[in-house]
């Protein structure tokens, strides 16, 4: 229900439809009935005399060929041309119910596929994971065009099979009420035939868009990951997981087909029986003399209950699609009932506080983890202006210490305070504008590069981009291009070294001269005289910005104004300069003397 707001902007085209439907479904049963004009009237031997008994229909005929006008070939030439127009009236009706429809349906699915687009970037990180990447992409495109072609299905079947079978019943037993008994025995065989086979396909509509998810969650793992299946020659391991993957989807999308082949068989012969009673009762009608049945009332009730009888298959199609749709549905409705889990508070601004970040008490478990915390008890505080580096063994929580500033996880003990103001207060988007983050993997669009850039402030002038790019050492390798900063990037930087990637995403923090700035390991694969060069600019232009850098080696950290060490058990227990660590941290000597040995601090 949720999901039929949808539709309200376009309601003048969902009342439409139906109507313009009705018109085309009248048409078409008036065909039949002046069909069976021309047979007996037209083509039947006595037809001229049979006329005379019809009113109606001679009056007809003298419309167009005047009083006494009336022979066989006219009789065909009235009832033909009639037939003409009303086909081209519910032609008309037809064009004008498919585009309304398709204005609906399409209407519906932008504006659903806008809003579930829009609600996955307002979830958290946690969500979107736990949804998946191959399970959100199928849910905004496979099942919002299921749901656009349920809608325009049901403003045009909903309103054309139940009139086809309604009116067409009418007007079989308008034209013999023993033709009535063909309904009577054809319908529930074929009603409970259907019932059974849809009872049992139905269910399996799920499970085919579960398996659907798990097929595009292997492909797009294996697009992202190219370079790492081809480089440990794992292409046979892939392929083999995507066959089974692909093979379980086969599986059942034929359960399923295998299901729903026995509809056409069932209904060709349930159809073919009932056109041959049909056929048997107007024989019988005719040659025992019981009635005056004619041989266009024959032909006309062979017409109407097919007609009927194929309603009746539109209508299991129709629940075939509700079925789907009604899976489809509940997975759209799964994404955007799904509340964010990361809500900003009212907060504008913030305290003007000396102390740019602090860490009272912090701890922090991922969701759905038992064990040991991430962090455990963390009490630092950052001044505004200063220089913190960040250092630990991998694993110790260090990117989960920077990700609460930003909030892409809240702490599940204590509180982070920005600027004197407790992070939970702040407006997302006025917390997020105060940071420049730059993650461990450089994250690149298919852009030029001054476009890449300008993601950090979006109405920066090309010198600010210059600048910015000077600054995180990018311009050399930037101007060395022949368009330089229109130069387009690969879908993932994927023409961009991991250096100059790292660079660029630098860049683009730089140029929104953030508050805070936070490095998360974000020069790792850059040399050392160059991160060098970086770390002097990056203090030369960051006069007054706060700083958090973490980093793996040494030289990196050295220089900083202070450095905080994360022990194994997710704590800090020193923070203090290079020079001082060596004297009190065991942990950080034990960094520096594993480096020293393995050449890390060779040009230190």
């Amino acid at each position: 229900m949720k999901l039929i707001k949808y539709l309200k902007p376009y309601l003048l085209f969902a009342i439409i439809s139906p109507l313009m439907m009705m018109g085309e479904v009248l048409a078409d049963l008036c065909l039949p009935y002046l069909m069976s004009f021309i047979v007996d009237y037209g083509i039947a031997e006595n037809g001229m005399a049979e006329i005379l008994k019809n009113p109606t229909a001679l009056r007809i005929v003298e419309l167009l060929f005047g009083e006494g006008g009336y022979t066989q070939m006219n009789i065909i030439v009235t009832f033909g041309a009639l037939m003409l127009l009303i086909t081209l009236i519910g032609g008309f009706f037809g064009t004008f119910c498919a585009y309304t429809a398709a204005r609906a349906a399409q209407g519906f699915g932008h504006d659903v596929r806008r809003d579930a687009y829009r609600h996955v970037m307002s979830l958290s990180v946690e969500q979107t994971d736990r949804f998946t990447t191959g399970s959100l992409v199928t849910r905004m495109t496979g099942d919002i065009a299921m749901l656009i072609e349920f809608v325009e299905m049901i403003l045009r079947m909903f309103v054309r099979a139940p009139m086809f079978l309604i009116g067409g019943s009418i007007m079989l037993l308008s034209l013999h009420v023993n033709f009535g008994v063909v309904l009577l025995c054809a319908l529930p065989v074929l009603l409970l035939s259907l019932g059974l086979v849809l009872s049992r396909a139905v269910p399996i509509f799920g499970v085919v868009q579960q398996k659907l998810d798990r097929v595009n969650a292997v492909v797009q793992e294996n697009i992202a990951g190219a370079r790492v299946v081809k480089a440990y020659v794992r292409e046979d391991y892939e392929n083999e997981r995507f066959r089974r993957a692909n093979g379980e989807l086969r599986d059942r999308n034929l359960h399923v087909l295998r299901l729903m082949a026995i509809i056409h068989p069932i209904m060709s012969i349930v159809q073919n029986l009932a056109v041959i009673a049909i056929f048997a009762i107007g024989g019988y009608e005719i040659t025992s003399g019981i009635s005056d049945m004619s041989l266009g009332t024959i032909m006309a009730g062979v017409s109407y209950v097919t007609t009927v009888l194929m309603s009746v298959m539109m209508i299991t199609m129709m629940f075939q699609s509700i079925s789907r749709a009604l899976a489809s549905g509940k997975r759209v409705r799964e994404l955007l009932d799904s509340t964010p889990v990361i809500v900003g508070g009212e907060q504008q601004q913030g305290a003007g506080s000396e102390i740019a970040v602090s860490f009272r008490g912090v701890g922090f478990r991922y969701p759905g983890t038992t064990g040991r915390p991430v962090l455990h008890d963390i009490n630092l505080d950052v001044r505004r202006g200063e220089m913190l580096a960040v250092i630990g063994a991998t694993g110790s929580g260090k990117t989960s210490l920077v990700n609460l500033i930003s909030r892409f996880y809240d702490p599940t003990e204590g509180e982070v305070l920005v600027d004197g103001v407790p992070v939970r207060e702040y407006e997302l988007d006025v917390l997020r504008k105060k940071l420049g983050f730059v993650q461990q993997k450089s994250e690149l669009f298919s852009d030029t590069i001054e476009g890449n850039i300008r993601w950090g402030k979006p109405d920066a002038t090309r010198e600010e981009v210059v600048a910015a790019a000077s600054v995180a050492q990018a311009a050399p390798f930037i101007e060395g291009f022949t368009e330089d900063y229109e130069t387009f990037v690969a879908e993932k930087g994927a023409s961009l070294s991991g250096g100059q990637k790292q660079r660029m995403s630098i860049a683009r923090a730089m140029v929104r001269r953030p508050e805070i700035l936070i490095l998360d390991d974000s020069t790792s694969a850059l040399d050392l005289a160059t991160e060098a060069k970086l770390r002097t600019g990056l203090k030369s232009a960051l006069r007054g910005t706060t700083v958090i850098m973490i980093a793996q080696r040494i030289a990196s950290v050295k220089d900083a104004d202070r450095i905080a060490v994360i022990e194994a058990d997710g704590t800090i227990r020193h923070c203090a300069p290079h020079d001082e660590l060596l004297r009190v941290s065991e942990t950080y000597r034990d960094i520096v003397s594993s480096q020293r040995q393995s050449g890390g601090e060779a040009n230190e």
